[in-house]
């Protein structure tokens, strides 16, 4: 069924323009506008005509791409080409306000109906591979006579179907319908073949010769196979230089002796499980790029290193002519398929290259292989196998999936010889890694979480449809030990395993029943007293904002003129960008961005948000601790400090806590404001929020407000404040006072900061003590 544009459309009506910030308002919906319906009608029925022409000047590259995303074509391509593409044109057109404008809203829609309706938009976005990006989980396709052979069997396509829903993968498209027509037109057209899609982190079903294996374990035709290295007569080495490790440190490599060259079936199926790898686990090459190589026509040992561009000269795949590294760059530049890449080592004073013993090149990782070691169809029977890498995790993985889902081919099956790999520093290893990974699992607790009464026998012959050796353990009467392939890097945990019994027993025969127990649920305090929270907010008239909960270390420190205590933050440790380096420990910052993205609404702008917060905590089990927390940011001609003012004290009015005057007023429990001098607000112009908790009850700590100090002489205090009567004892009742918060008028620097021009008053206050 067509995908419906008006229900994408409606969702991102919904949302409050911001780069980094969200709210809800029901009256500045796009489909409140009925010129804006019409739009959307319009691009339903456009639609058909766009698939026309991109079926027109697509040619076989289309069919080529309408094949790798299978059945997500016509949704990817509607969706993401129509829907997605007015919505980001309108809201950059009306600088991310809503757009109301019909003139905006005609102006974005012709100009992509002009793209839609251009030859040329169409050739280069299916030519760059732009398509790849759309985030579509992976898609396989194999040829079914083949597929069928190894099986052993002819299934029909619900058959298959089934199989496949069983074994946990699914089945996009049968291609055999298509293929009888077009042979009956008399038109030329490939073998029938099964689009398959894969879950995402199972790379070893990423080609045929790894399907086909799986599913003939999970039929139980036969025994999952060991993969072992052999002891070579002469071992081959790989020196990596110190000069890798800047750019790309890591290098694994592996050896393929087949016992016949591969032919032209299964040769597609080895390069096309590269690109697979490539585009998914490896990132676009940036985490791990792979090379194939025929041994026959290279010596070793071979040399890594990092080599000035200029001084780099070798003849790329597919060309007799020699180039330099440099012109490389220029010459790949417009190329379609390379051209993605140039960018991971461009800009770099030197790049990653291969030699082998007579300086010969290789490859230049991540970018092209040496025309002289290409790999033949039908000739080439030795393999060698270089993989680059910045992620050593990643590299393990990749190495053993291209050496293990061809080592059927090998002249001993599953057999792989092992290169040496020798390291700056000295030290050396032996690669791929193929050792099995040893783990264990609890008999007990797969049956309980399946529902299943098996045996730990039953449980393992279970788990060997799986691909996963599995036996009884002799040390542990409930425990399984279980070996993990080097091809299923998945299984992490034991859940993992539980997940695998499961698939091998059948989701559709598990046993249903009735749970044994009955319990009434029922939401957590803090949720329940912050829903109340929100909802008295919303009904006196503020907006409620859903930011963002990290944010960049000035914004949470320095834009607010607030020192960073230090140990305080949680901080990201590999940010993708600078906007996004630390978890906030103030709701603040995503308040005042929020007003930012929406400064051209009408005045006066209330908004509000009751949300979390996140503290290091050494004492905590996570090492932190989250806070729950009520922010309101108020913006007008005036500052508004009362109308702040007035949001407090009808929070504090519903939840029964009465107002006290001043610190010394002889009130058990309440709450009360406090001048106090506070960098983030005006001098003169702020309050501290106190709240006198009942006689007797120990409120939740509020936020602290740097980093806890447990050194000896803390301790020393607070042993003596514990021993001395306290002055609470002696009828003062503010010695039980506590600080929750604070509010108001903020600093013009702190206004500054976040490019905001108009006067704000803010409050923010713990909401947990208030329990």
């Amino acid at each position: 069924m067509r995908p419906q544009v008006v229900r994408a459309t409606r969702l991102v009506g919904r949302r409050f323009n911001s780069s980094s910030s969200s709210s809800s308002s029901s009256s500045s919906s796009p489909l409140n506008n009925p010129n804006v319906q019409k739009a959307v009608e319009g691009a339903q029925k456009a639609y058909n005509q766009t698939a026309a022409t991109v079926k027109k000047v697509a040619g076989p590259l289309g069919e080529r791409v309408g094949s790798a995303l299978g059945g997500y074509r016509e949704p990817l391509v509607y969706n993401s080409k129509v829907v997605a593409s007015v919505a980001k044109q309108v809201w950059q057109a009306e600088k991310l306000s809503p757009p109301l404008d019909t003139a905006v809203w005609a102006r974005a829609y012709s100009q992509i109906w002009s793209r839609a309706s251009n030859l040329g938009y169409w050739r280069d976005l299916l030519k760059t591979g732009a398509w790849a990006g759309l985030g579509v989980a992976p898609t396989i396709t194999v040829d079914k006579d083949e597929l069928y052979r190894r099986l052993e069997r002819e299934y029909t396509t619900h058959e298959f179907d089934e199989l496949c829903f069983d074994f946990g993968v699914e089945l996009d498209e049968d291609t055999t319908k298509d293929v009888e027509e077009a042979r009956a037109k008399g038109l030329p057209t490939p073998p029938p073949q099964l689009k398959i899609e894969i879950p995402a982190n199972r790379y070893d079903l990423l080609c045929l010769e790894g399907l086909a294996r799986s599913l003939r374990i999970f039929l139980q035709k036969e025994q999952p196979p060991t993969y072992t290295l052999s002891v070579p007569d002469k071992l081959q080495e790989v020196y990596v230089e110190a000069s890798t490790s800047p750019l790309r440190p890591y290098f694994a490599s592996a050896i393929l002796r087949l016992s016949r060259p591969m032919n032209q079936l299964e040769y597609e199926s080895f390069i096309d499980l590269q690109d697979k790898l490539h585009q998914n686990l490896c990132r676009q090459r940036k985490f791990v790029a792979i090379g194939t190589h025929d041994l026959d026509t290279i010596e070793g040992p071979f040399r890594y290193m990092c080599k000035d561009p200029k001084k780099i000269k070798f003849a790329p795949l597919n060309k007799d002519q020699e180039y330099t590294a440099e012109e490389l760059m220029g010459v790949y530049e417009t190329d379609r398929h390379l051209g993605r890449y140039l960018n991971i080592i461009r800009d770099a004073p030197a790049y990653p290259i291969i030699y082998d013993s007579k300086d010969r090149v290789l490859s230049m990782p991540p970018i092209i292989n040496s025309q002289h070691s290409k790999i033949i169809a039908g000739k080439t029977k030795n393999i060698f196998i270089d993989t680059t890498a910045t992620d050593k995790t990643k590299l393990d993985i990749v190495i053993n999936m291209i050496s293990t889902m061809f080592a059927e081919y090998t002249e001993i099956p599953f057999t792989i010889e092992p290169v040496k790999i020798i390291m700056p520093d000295g030290s050396s290893h032996l690669s791929p890694p193929l050792a099995p990974r040893p783990t264990t699992a609890s008999s007990s607790y797969i049956n309980a979480a399946t529902g299943l009464t098996h045996t730990r026998e039953e449980i393992c012959t279970l788990l060997t449809r799986m691909s996963l050796t599995a036996s009884p353990s002799t040390s542990d009467a409930d425990a399984l030990d279980v070996q993990v392939p080097p091809t299923r890097p998945d299984i992490l945990h034991e859940c993992d395993i539980m997940e695998d019994a499961a698939i091998a027993y059948g989701f559709n025969n598990l046993p249903q029943s009735m749970p044994t127990t009955n319990t009434v649920a029922k939401a957590f305090p803090v949720n329940r007293l912050g829903d109340l929270i929100r909802k008295e907010c919303a009904m006196a008239g503020w907006i409620e904002a859903l930011p963002l909960i990290l944010c960049s270390h000035d914004e949470n420190f320095a834009w607010l003129n607030r020192p960073d205590p230090g140990h305080y933050a949680i901080h990201l440790a590999n940010p993708k960008s600078l906007e996004y380096q630390v978890v906030r420990t103030s709701l603040l910052p995503g308040m005042l961005k929020t007003v930012r993205e929406n400064k051209a609404l009408a005045l006066p702008m209330k908004i509000f948000e009751c949300s979390d917060v996140a503290i290091q905590d050494p004492k905590s089990e996570r090492q932190s601790k989250n806070y729950r927390r009520l922010c309101a940011v108020y913006m007008d001609k005036k500052s508004g400090f009362e109308v702040t003012h007035g949001l407090l004290d009808r929070v504090m009015q519903v939840l029964g806590v009465p107002f006290l005057e001043k610190r010394e007023s002889s009130g058990k429990y309440g709450y009360y404001i406090a001048s106090s001098e506070d960098p983030t607000y005006l001098p003169g112009r702020a309050a501290s929020v106190y709240y006198r908790p009942k006689p007797n009850v120990q409120p939740t700590e509020p936020t602290p407000s740097g980093p806890s100090s447990e050194g000896p002489l803390s301790t020393i205090a607070s042993t003596l404040k514990s021993a001395l009567p306290s002055s609470a004892e002696e009828g003062i009742p503010w010695s039980r006072d506590i600080i929750i918060g604070s509010l108001g008028i903020l600093h013009p620097t702190v206004l500054n900061n976040f490019e905001l021009t108009r006067p704000c008053s803010s409050l923010e206050i713990d909401v947990e003590p208030l329990l």
